[in-house]
C-alpha cells in the first residue's frame, strides 16, 4: 500500500486542524505551541521559513516548520537551513512522524542545494540531556552536536 504520508501547505482550509495540534503537556515546554510558530512564519520572508503540517491519510497528525537560508550570524556571513519547529500531536507520537518530517525538511534543503540540516532543541529540565527532551531523538536521526548554542540551545548538524 502505498504511504499516505504528506505535508501540506497551512492554508484556510486547513488552519483550524493546525492549531488543534498539541504535544504531551510534559513537553510543551519543548516546543513553541503551532499558532506561535506559525505568526513567526508571517513576518520572515516566504523563502526563509517554511511552515507545512503533516497529514497521514485525512488525519493532521504534525506541524513543522524549516528555516531556508537564515542569516545564522545575522550579518551576512553564515547562511544556514534546518528544522526550526517540529510538534507531532500528542496522540500521533511514536508511529514515525517525526522521523519523516525529519526526512522531508532534508530533501527540501537537498531540492535546494543544501548539503547540511541544522537543528536546536531545548534540553529537558533535569539538566542538557533532560530525560523528556529532544536530544535523543534528534542523535538517534543522525544529527551531531556542533559545541554551539543558539540562545541556550545546543545546535546539532546532520549532513545530507
Amino acid at each position: 500500500m502505498p504511504s499516505l504520508l504528506r505535508l501540506e501547505e497551512v492554508t484556510t482550509a486547513n488552519l483550524a486542524a493546525a492549531l488543534r495540534i498539541r504535544v504531551r503537556p510534559d513537553q510543551e515546554h519543548n516546543v513553541e505551541p503551532v499558532a506561535a510558530s506559525l505568526a513567526e512564519a508571517y513576518v520572515h520572508p516566504p523563502e526563509v521559513a517554511w511552515p507545512r503540517l503533516i497529514v497521514d491519510g485525512d488525519r493532521t497528525v504534525g506541524f513543522l516548520m524549516a528555516f531556508l537560508d537564515i542569516d545564522w550570524r545575522t550579518d551576512g556571513t553564515l547562511f544556514r537551513s534546518g528544522l526550526w519547529r517540529l510538534n507531532i500531536d500528542a496522540g500521533e507520537q511514536g508511529r514515525g512522524y517525526g522521523r519523516f518530517a525529519v526526512e522531508a525538511v532534508a530533501t527540501e534543503i537537498r531540492r535546494r542545494g543544501g548539503k547540511e540540516m541544522y537543528v536546536t532543541w531545548h534540553a529537558g529540565p533535569d539538566g542538557p540531556d533532560g530525560p523528556d527532551g529532544p536530544e535523543a531523538f534528534y542523535l538517534r536521526l543522525g544529527f551531531q552536536k556542533t559545541g554551539e548554542v543558539s540562545g541556550d540551545q545546543p545546535v546539532g548538524v546532520l549532513t545530507l
